[in-house]
C-alpha cells in the first residue's frame, strides 16, 4: 500500500519573541507553533505518529519525502488577500462571513429574511464587521430537498444586486451553475459551493470563467441522506484532507487558479457529533493544502447535542466557542449567523494576540 504523510501544527505559543528557530508562523496569520504532529498512513490505517519540534523539521522532511515537504511549505506560506470586486479581504487575521439565508426552510433562520428585509439584514452584517455576506437561496440542512434553480435565482438575485450595489462584498452560496452565473452577473464576487463543484457539471466552467474565489466544501452524500449513519474508513481528518486535495486538483484541471481556491471541512455535512469534534480539534492540519480555510459551525446540531438539546436560536455561546477554537488554529474565514457577537469575540481574541506580540 502507498504511504502518505500528514503534518498538523501543534504546540501553539503566544509570541515568537526570543524563540528564533523554535517557532513558525502559521499561514501568515496570527498563530505561531513550535511542533508538528506527523502521521504516516497506509491505506486507511495510521501506521505511525510522532511529534517533531520545528527546529528539527528539516531532518523529518528529508526522511519523509516530497509530499511532506510540500505540506510544510503550504503551512508556512502566507495567504494573499481575496479580491472581491472593489473590496479586498485580508487573510492575515480571522474574518467573519455573515450567513444570509433567503429561504423558507433553513435549519436556523428559515423564512426570517426575504426581499428588501434580506438586503437590509446583509447591510447590517457588513456594518457590524462582516468582511463578506454569503447569500443562499437553497437550504442544504440534513434532509433538505433540492430547489429548482429558477426559484433559487428569484430568491437571491434582488438581494445580491442590492448588496453589491451598496458596496458589500457578496458571496453566493449555491451548487447550481445557473445560479452562480446569475449571481455573479448581479455583483456577487465569490462562490461558496457545498458540493465542491460536483453537483452541476457546468459549475466548474462557470467558476473558471468568472476568475473569482471559490469555496470547495467537504461533504459525504447529498443533504437528503448525508446524516444517515455517516462513516469513514480510517481517521476522519485524513479522509477530509485527501478528499479536499482531490477536489482542489479537479478545480485546477477545470481552469481555476489555485490562488482562488478556498476549502471548508464541511462541519455537519455527513458527520456525526464525534466527527465534528475531531474535525474542530484538528483544523490546523488543513493548512497543509495551501488554501485559505472557511469554517461554518455556527448554530450547528452538534452544539445542541452538547448543550441539553438547545434549539438553534439558543446556540450562540457554543457557536462562539467553535469560532474561537477555529481562530486559534489559523482559520481565516468564519461563516456565522451572529455577526456582531462573533466580531466582538474576534476583537477580544485579536487584542490578546496584539498584547502577546508587543515586545516587553
Amino acid at each position: 500500500m502507498v504511504e502518505r504523510s500528514y503534518l498538523r501544527p501543534v504546540a501553539f505559543v503566544d509570541s515568537p519573541f526570543d524563540l528564533d528557530g523554535k517557532v513558525v508562523r502559521l499561514a501568515g496569520g496570527l498563530a505561531w507553533f513550535s511542533a508538528v504532529e506527523i502521521a504516516v498512513t497506509e491505506g486507511a490505517r495510521r501506521v505511525s505518529l510522532e511529534l517533531v519540534p520545528v527546529e528539527r523539521i528539516d531532518d523529518a522532511l528529508a526522511r519523509l519525502g516530497s509530499e511532506a515537504a510540500t505540506a510544510w511549505r503550504n503551512l508556512v506560506a502566507p495567504r494573499p488577500p481575496l479580491s472581491l470586486g472593489a473590496r479586498t479581504v485580508r487573510l492575515d487575521q480571522p474574518q467573519a462571513v455573515g450567513i444570509l439565508n433567503v429561504t423558507p426552510d433553513s435549519f436556523s433562520d428559515g423564512g426570517r429574511f426575504e426581499g428588501a428585509d434580506a438586503a437590509e439584514a446583509g447591510f447590517a452584517m457588513a456594518e457590524a464587521g462582516a468582511a463578506i455576506v454569503d447569500v443562499g437561496g437553497e437550504s442544504t440542512r440534513p434532509g433538505a430537498k433540492p430547489v429548482w434553480e429558477g426559484d433559487e435565482i428569484e430568491r437571491v438575485l434582488p438581494v445580491v444586486r442590492k448588496l453589491a450595489a451598496g458596496g458589500t462584498a457578496v458571496s453566493i452560496d449555491t451548487r447550481k451553475a445557473a445560479v452562480m452565473e446569475a449571481a455573479l452577473g448581479a455583483g456577487a464576487a465569490m462562490v461558496n459551493d457545498v458540493s465542491s463543484l460536483t453537483y452541476d457539471e457546468r459549475a466548474p466552467a462557470i467558476a473558471a470563467a468568472a476568475s473569482c474565489p471559490i469555496v470547495l466544501m467537504h461533504h459525504s452524500g447529498p443533504p437528503e441522506t448525508m446524516q444517515d449513519a455517516p462513516h469513514y474508513e480510517g481517521p476522519l481528518l485524513y479522509a477530509v484532507y485527501d478528499w479536499l486535495a482531490e477536489r482542489i486538483a479537479a478545480a485546477e484541471a477545470a481552469g481555476i487558479a489555485r490562488d482562488r481556491i478556498l476549502v471548508d471541512p464541511g462541519f455537519g455535512f455527513g458527520k456525526n457529533v464525534q466527527h465534528n469534534l475531531q474535525l474542530m480539534n484538528g483544523l490546523a492540519l488543513l493548512h497543509g493544502l495551501g488554501c485559505p480555510i472557511m469554517v461554518g459551525a455556527s448554530r450547528k446540531r452538534s452544539i445542541g447535542a452538547l448543550s441539553a438539546e438547545a434549539p438553534p436560536e439558543g446556540r450562540l455561546a457554543g457557536s462562539l466557542a467553535f469560532a474561537l477554537k477555529a481562530a486559534e488554529q489559523g482559520v481565516q474565514l468564519l461563516r456565522v449567523h451572529d455577526v456582531p457577537e462573533t466580531v466582538q469575540a474576534l476583537r477580544i481574541w485579536r487584542g490578546l494576540r496584539d498584547a502577546a506580540l508587543a515586545p516587553g
